[in-house]
């Protein structure tokens, strides 16, 4: 009787500390990040370090290098209240803080591509700058103005932080992005155009790499994958674009208004298409931007929105390139002014993936060496013809 009691205790005590069966464990990826790892690699850089003086990349260098953002003279202009209005106006610390960040994150470049460490130095002045006032951005423009300078801001410090060892208020800055950034951007925008929550998806999952916070960047991925199929529209989503889960656009004749009034639906039309072609730019680019940072953290979306990326590139750049307007489009009449906002997209689906992209090969081609625009930053540079 006492064996069988103790081989019984004995077989108790062997299940109670059995693993639970992986079937019945949560499948939870690995917490680390790769750094760094925020639009731009360490292997991507490193490419481009050994082709600066060949083409495209030594007219982009040039370009940069020119620039007012890339002087050692540069000044940052921090605030602790950003105020923006409606296109900016008011523009109080706006176009402050997204020119900062750029500038910001120009020096980055500059650090890593040269090693001079002025430009680190002046990287960090700027950023530190910021993270000893900021406090609050308002006005109708706060969540976009967040993301604008939140994408900027995010691949300045993730690029410093992982090359350079002199940032000593590096905390300081990392606990801004946490309390000022991220609560703004980090729920998304489900009822404005698509441009905004697109970009300020791109500063979450930027801010989100930097500051190791796998909670913020699986949120950033799941707006990415609301928000993506909701911008650009396939045949096979059905007669009517898809609406956004969670957004207030969700019968026909409310998607159509959404839509500024198209009726006609065809491959790689985008929600703001008939609104304008710099918006629909945006858009475009903040979509690849989260999808590159995804990928330098082994996460592949660009396996799953590559049909609506290169549907929507194309089909932009033909008219931006002077394709004739259907009539069944926009009224038969569009705002063009694209910019060169397709690198990033162009070189990961053409160039790493092997998609031919006539139209927009040529368009990119033409718009080179693609410079600055708000979020925009030097793209020729670090992702023209770049396999890495």
């Amino acid at each position: 009787m006492r064996l069988r009691l103790a081989l019984a205790a004995l077989l108790c005590v062997s299940a109670l500390a059995a693993p639970t069966p992986a079937l019945a464990r949560p499948q939870v990826r690995a917490a680390a990040f790769n750094h760094p790892g925020v639009l731009v690699s360490r292997a991507q850089l490193d490419f481009v370090k050994v082709h600066l003086t060949s083409e495209p990349w030594k007219s982009a260098w040039s370009a940069l290098r020119a620039s007012q953002y890339a002087s050692l003279s540069w000044t940052p202009r921090p605030r602790a209240t950003v105020e923006c209005g409606p296109s900016s106006n008011p523009d109080y610390g706006c176009s402050d803080e997204r020119e900062d960040a750029m500038a910001a994150y120009t020096h980055a470049l500059q650090w890593y591509l040269t090693g001079d460490s002025r430009n680190a130095t002046k990287a960090v002045q700027i950023m530190d700058a910021w993270s000893a006032v900021i406090t609050e951005h308002i006005g109708s423009n706060a969540p976009l103005q967040t993301g604008w300078s939140g994408a900027s801001f995010s691949r300045a410090a993730e690029l410093i932080k992982h090359t350079y060892t002199g940032w000593a208020n590096a905390g300081r800055f990392a606990s801004k992005l946490r309390s000022v950034y991220l609560p703004t951007v980090v729920n998304g925008s489900p009822n404005t155009n698509g441009n905004w929550e697109l970009i300020m998806t791109d500063a979450l999952i930027g801010i989100a790499v930097f500051l190791d916070d796998r909670a913020s960047f699986d949120k950033a991925v799941q707006l990415w994958r609301g928000r993506l199929p909701a911008y650009v529209y396939l045949a096979s989503d059905g007669a009517y674009p898809k609406s956004r889960p969670g957004s207030k656009y969700d019968t026909k004749d409310e998607i159509i208004d959404y839509w500024h009034g198209q009726t006609t639906f065809v491959d790689g039309l985008a929600q703001e298409t008939c609104r304008d072609f710099g918006h629909t730019g945006w858009g475009i680019a903040a979509a690849a931007h989260v999808a590159e940072t995804a990928r330098h953290q082994g996460l592949d979306l660009y396996a799953e929105g590559k049909d609506r990326l290169r549907r929507a590139m194309g089909f932009h750049s033909g008219l931006q390139l002077g394709e004739p307007v259907p009539s069944w489009l926009c009224g038969g009449k569009v705002n063009l002014g694209l910019g060169p906002v397709l690198e990033v997209g162009y070189n990961a689906l053409h160039n790493r993936m092997g998609i031919a992209m006539s139209r927009t090969q040529r368009l990119v081609e033409q718009s080179r060496p693609a410079g600055v625009s708000h979020f925009l930053g030097w793209e020729t540079l670090t992702h023209a013809e770049n396999p890495n």
